[in-house]
């Protein structure tokens, strides 16, 4: 290779959360559990499937080290479907059909551009508005483009690992939601656990005005335009507002409204070789 060449290098910035058994990351009856087999432990698996072994056949007596977990598809990063939003999805583009479940979403919706909007300052419970997005899109000066990948970083990035990681953070409102997918985008993100703010403010909105719009109004605005979105992301405190790649492929599980996702952004720098 010529040395004075310019060959593309990629930098990769992990987005994801651990699944752990000891740091809270979902209200505790939806936590993953996670049970861990020692290579020792899981010889008697191996000599049953292996009919006439025994433990000193097994160099240093072991097997194979594995893991048994229990958790639901929302746990840790998470990509969710138009299906765990609503039954149907896309009236407003003409007739609602069908949501698309997590083994539907089109792959190219899940490796795309990346825009980081900004919401650190707002506080928690806060309902960011369209005329919020639009002017952090100003701030940072990138126009939207379809199957850009936005995703937020709210004050709920610096509270995981504490306990009052589930209710912090800022939350996407209808408008603000619509405002993005009515530009073509069709997959966006957060640090918090919700894409909407977080329910004890909602609960407490709700109680004051009796207005019950304001349910999940983000998460269903797939009612009126399909999209996905990504939950408990972590680190967006490293990205820039854009001149990234976000690659989020979530496991193929058939029918389902989620499927758990190691998010990644990635930079391509032209490094002299």
């Amino acid at each position: 290779m010529n040395h004075n060449q310019k060959a593309p290098r990629r930098r990769f910035v992990d987005l994801s959360i651990f699944l752990e058994n000891d740091v809270l990351s979902d209200p505790p009856p939806l936590a993953p559990k996670i049970t861990y087999q020692k290579h020792a432990d899981t010889l008697p698996e191996f000599i049953a499937m292996l009919p006439g072994t025994k433990p000193e056949d097994y160099p240093d007596g072991e097997a194979a080290a594995a893991e048994w977990v229990t958790l639901t598809t929302h746990s840790g990063t998470h990509l969710d479907a138009p299906w765990h939003f609503h039954s149907t999805m896309d009236s407003k583009l003409g007739e609602a059909r069908p949501s698309t479940t997590i083994d539907q979403v089109p792959l190219e919706w899940c490796f795309q551009p990346g825009v980081k909007l900004d919401f650190r300052h707002f506080p928690d419970g806060y309902v960011a508005t369209a005329a919020d997005v639009e002017a952090e899109l100003s701030r940072i000066g990138h126009t939207l483009r379809p199957l850009d990948i936005v995703v937020v970083n709210t004050r709920a990035g610096s509270r995981y690992g504490n306990n009052d990681y589930v209710s912090a953070g800022c939350g996407m409102g209808y408008e603000a939601t619509m405002y993005l997918l009515e530009r073509g985008v069709r997959l966006t993100g957060t640090d918090a656990w919700s894409w909407d703010a977080p329910f004890s403010y909602t609960a407490q909105k709700i109680r004051e005005t009796g207005d019950t719009s304001l349910i999940w109004e983000g998460h269903k605005a797939g009612r009126d335009i399909g999209y996905c979105h990504l939950e408990k992301l972590h680190g967006l405190e490293a990205l820039p507002p854009h001149g990234f790649t976000i690659s989020c492929f979530p496991h193929k599980i058939r029918g389902a409204s989620a499927g758990w996702t190691r998010a990644v952004a990635i930079f391509e720098e032209n490094d002299q070789i």
